[in-house]
């Protein structure tokens, strides 16, 4: 059997580099930081009367098992040429129809009163804009994707592209 030299392209290789249009983690706000000092702090009044030792280890404890808690929950939105990735979903481009971005009220809207049950969400409340991603996969029930997003003209963008 003849050998090959020629290189063979893997399936998500592209002439211009990665083909990462865009990519994004919605990393908790500020405010959930300090929210979460906050309640660390809370394991020192709760242990300070048995003594300010045992106080002291369990805010360090409860701090370091919310930080935990908060990156591994992080989701990630990733535009490649072929996929889009939201969270732990993840669909071929082929399958994306209209893509819409919402701020405000009009975000707020598309969370609550206008929220079709079928759709997959990935939110988060420190996250206000939302961009919808409208799925036109006939094998798939789900209507759309409700994403909250920090740049959504540039998530936008990258599925026009």
């Amino acid at each position: 059997m003849p050998e090959s030299t020629e290189s063979v392209p893997t399936p998500n290789h592209s002439p211009s580099g990665s083909g990462v249009l865009f990519t994004e983690k919605l990393w908790p706000s500020a405010w959930i930081w300090i929210v979460v000092v906050g309640l660390s702090a809370a394991g020192i009044l709760m242990f300070a009367p048995i003594s300010i030792t045992a106080g002291i280890i369990a805010a360090l404890v409860l701090f370091a098992i919310m930080t935990i808690m908060l990156v591994w929950s992080t989701p990630a939105i990733v535009v490649d040429r072929d996929t889009v990735q939201v969270g732990r979903a993840s669909i071929q481009r082929d399958y994306v129809g209209a893509v819409t971005a919402y701020r405000k009220d009009e975000a707020t809207a598309e969370r609550g009163v206008r929220l079709n049950g079928l759709a997959f969400l990935c939110l988060r409340g420190w996250v206000d804009p939302v961009v919808r991603i409208e799925i036109t996969d006939p094998a798939d029930r789900t209507p759309y994707w409700l994403t909250s997003t920090r740049r959504p003209d540039e998530l936008l963008a990258a599925l026009s592209k």
